[in-house]
């Protein structure tokens, strides 16, 4: 999907710890670890410089990063 210029895709949209919350744990593969709110507030004080902007979360910038630490962290 090609992005057209000045429009945000869906997986940029800012999102609130509960909405970031709902939507990686809706979709994360079977049997892989579910995170909660504090689960992720341990991600924001270990990645600091990831929500310098505002603190709020993106399925682009932040689940990726989330699955790939997350094991290590539980």
């Amino acid at each position: 999907m090609k992005k057209v210029p000045g429009q945000i895709m869906l997986n940029e949209i800012p999102l609130s710890d509960a909405e970031f919350l709902e939507s990686y744990n809706k979709n994360i593969p079977e049997g892989y670890p579910k995170v909660s709110l504090k689960i992720l507030e341990r991600f924001k004080e270990a990645h600091t410089s990831l929500f310098k902007a505002n603190g709020s979360w993106s399925l682009d910038q932040h689940r990726k990063r989330m699955i790939d630490w997350l094991p290590q962290n539980i």
